[in-house]
C-alpha cells in the first residue's frame, strides 16, 4: 500500500497496535495494550477527528452506551446471525465491550466473502442486536474496492456515504456505536477521510421485521 502522508502512516500504525489482538483473550488485559489512559485519549482525539469539510460523523453522548438490561443493549444478539458469525463472540463484542475487537481478519474466516456472488448488491449490513440497517456497501466504489480496503485493514471498512446516519453514531473518542447501544467498532480516519472500522459480528443481523 502506498502511503503518501505522515498522518496516514501514523493512523495505520495506531490501528494495528489498537486492534490486532484476539477478541477477549483476557478480561484483565488493558484495552489497546500498554498505552496510558491519557495517551490513548490523545491518540483517539488526533486520529478520530473528521475532515474539516465533512459533516460526519454524527456524534452521540456517552449516555447512549449506558448500562441496560443486557450490557449496553436491551437484549442479546440474534441467534441466527448471517455469514456464520459466532454468537458468543458477537454478544460479547456488541453488548459487553467498549474497546476490544474481533481478531484481525476474522471476517474473512466467515462465509462473507464466498457469499458475495449470491448477494444482492449493494450489501446491507444490519445491527446484530436490533436488526436495524446500519451500513450499505459498496456505495461510490466497486465491491472489489470495498473488499480490498477491508482486507488491507483487517476489518470491514466503511465510508461516510455507506453509513445509515439514522442509526449509526460516534462518540468523541472515536467509538462507533448504534443509537440503541450496540458497539460497532471505531472511526479511524485516513488520507481519504473517515473510515469506520467495524466488527462483522456487530453488523451480521437479520433485518428487522416491519
Amino acid at each position: 500500500m502506498k502511503l503518501t502522508k505522515p498522518c496516514t502512516l501514523l493512523a495505520l500504525a495506531f490501528q494495528v497496535n489498537a486492534f490486532t489482538r484476539p477478541s477477549f483473550a483476557s478480561k484483565s488485559g488493558a484495552p489497546f495494550g500498554a498505552k496510558s489512559g491519557s495517551t490513548q485519549r490523545g491518540l483517539f482525539n488526533l486520529f478520530s477527528s473528521p475532515a474539516s469539510d465533512s459533516k460526519y460523523p454524527v456524534y452521540a453522548e456517552e449516555s447512549v452506551m449506558s448500562k441496560k438490561a443486557h450490557g449496553t443493549s436491551e437484549k442479546p444478539v440474534q441467534k441466527d446471525l448471517r455469514w456464520n458469525c459466532d454468537f458468543d463472540t458477537a454478544d460479547r463484542i456488541c453488548n459487553f465491550n467498549r474497546h476490544y475487537a474481533e481478531y484481525a481478519g476474522y471476517w474473512t474466516s466467515t462465509d462473507f466473502l464466498k457469499s458475495i456472488p449470491n448477494e444482492e448488491l449493494p450489501i446491507k449490513f444490519y445491527d446484530s442486536v436490533t436488526g436495524e440497517l446500519l451500513f450499505t456497501a459498496p456505495v461510490g466504489r466497486t465491491m472489489e474496492e470495498f473488499v480490498k480496503e477491508s482486507q488491507s485493514h483487517g476489518w470491514p471498512s466503511f465510508r461516510d456515504e455507506e453509513c445509515n446516519w439514522d442509526h449509526v453514531r460516534c462518540l468523541r473518542d472515536g467509538e462507533c456505536v448504534s443509537q440503541t447501544g450496540t458497539h460497532l467498532g471505531h472511526n479511524i480516519p485516513d488520507g481519504s477521510g473517515n473510515r469506520y472500522c467495524i466488527n462483522l459480528v456487530s453488523v451480521a443481523g437479520q433485518p428487522k421485521e416491519d
